[in-house]
């Protein structure tokens, strides 16, 4: 048996996904860019899964661009747009996915524009009077703000941000790879001017993703080479790809309700749990509050182990993922947990993220995994428990 809980990472693709790209590999192979009837068949195909993420989506088809993922999309929105509009001022956050971060720092290097950097509350969202004040400061800026947060969860009021936004003058693009298919977005209602997705963060393939873009912006490629999407992204399109990133959001559409039910119930689950056999344990972000129910980024106690920890719970047969010090292959914290200042040494911060595939049974197993890393709070508690019976 192995546990998979680091679902925020990617997911396991959706039987039901490759079964719908399989034959795309064997019988819809021409170019999408040819005449012939090959190549109509891939267009047609192409086009089909944009007309249908839109009517997700609610927006326009020639509004949607498919990319090879949310890393591109997030790079072709920012840096294009600083381009087009001769943007000189960003306001982000220091929370925000290295998709975004290092794009905008590389436009800070080079001295194209200047950034801002809003305040974080001590649970981990941003204040939304400070973005206020920056704008009033610094209209017609690039506004960048990811709607759900893949360490800690934290969601972003996407619509009131928009609003503010649209109020003065300013572009507004929002790194939305975690939350797409987990939450309702009306793009007709939201005041966002870009938003992105990845397919293999639900139940899709990886290499497939897409870009919105409103239809009143106009921005130059990215890619340059051909004249795919419109002339917006150069590059032959990766039709079974993008035929599996239109079934994996039709599916997680379908299942939308039932799923955040489900996996919302997992996360308190979890949560009672750590409570109940781990005193000490403290949760990052606004973890029982506005947080995307598929992340729990969890404090553990203090351990000689912490930057072990990764490790021997894949020993047991467990997938997670570090919030903190203990990022594969590097001792170098997580800068989303340095940012919140909840760095602390010998505390290991694990991410578990849950998808529709995990159980109570599962959650079950790996609490009481940590419970045996943890005797000494064991016994703890225990005594707890006793002196509450006498």
């Amino acid at each position: 048996m192995y546990i998979y809980l680091d679902n925020a990472a990617t997911t396991p693709i959706d039987p039901l996904v490759t079964e719908a790209m399989l034959p795309v590999y064997g019988k819809i192979y021409g170019n999408p860019s040819s005449i012939h009837k090959p190549g109509r068949e891939a267009r047609s195909t192409v086009e089909t899964a944009r007309k249908n993420i839109a009517g997700m989506l609610n927006c326009s088809p020639s509004e949607i661009f498919f990319t090879s993922g949310g890393t591109e999309s997030d790079n072709m929105a920012l840096r294009c747009a600083v381009e087009a509009y001769n943007i000189k001022h960003i306001i982000t956050s220091r929370l925000e996915h290295h998709a975004v971060l290092h794009p905008i720092e590389h436009l800070v290097h080079k001295g194209i524009v200047t950034v801002s950097y809003l305040k974080i509350e001590e649970n981990g969202h941003i204040e939304t009077d400070n973005l206020k004040r920056l704008l009033e400061k610094n209209p017609g800026s690039l506004v960048s703000l990811m709607h759900a947060n893949n360490e800690i969860g934290n969601l972003l009021p996407l619509s009131d941000v928009g609003d503010v936004c649209s109020g003065h003058k300013a572009l507004f693009h929002s790194d939305t790879v975690q939350s797409v298919c987990h939450y309702p977005i009306d793009l007709q209602k939201t005041k966002v001017d870009f938003i992105t997705g990845s397919a293999h963060k639900f139940h899709g393939p990886k290499g497939a993703g897409f870009l919105f873009i409103r239809g009143s912006v106009k921005v130059p490629p990215l890619i340059y080479g051909g004249s795919q999407e419109r002339n917006m992204r150069g590059g032959t399109e990766n039709v079974a790809g993008i035929m599996g990133l239109a079934i994996a959001m039709e599916i997680a559409h379908q299942r939308m309700d039932e799923d955040a039910k489900r996996i919302g119930e997992l996360k308190k689950y979890m949560i009672t749990g750590l409570e109940n056999e781990l005193p000490g344990v403290d949760f990052i972000g606004d973890a029982r509050g506005r947080s995307l129910y598929t992340i729990l980024n969890v404090m553990l106690p203090e351990t000689e182990d912490a930057e072990m920890l990764l490790l021997k719970l894949d020993i047991h047969g467990i997938a997670a993922s570090a919030g903190s010090a203990c990022t594969s292959g590097s001792n170098m914290p997580s800068h989303v947990i340095a940012a919140l200042g909840k760095n602390i040494p010998n505390r290991p911060v694990i991410r578990f993220s849950f998808s529709r595939n995990n159980t109570k049974a599962e959650i079950d197993y790996v609490l009481g995994i940590l419970k045996s890393f943890y005797p000494i709070h064991t016994e703890q508690r225990l005594n707890r428990l006793g002196s509450k019976k006498a």
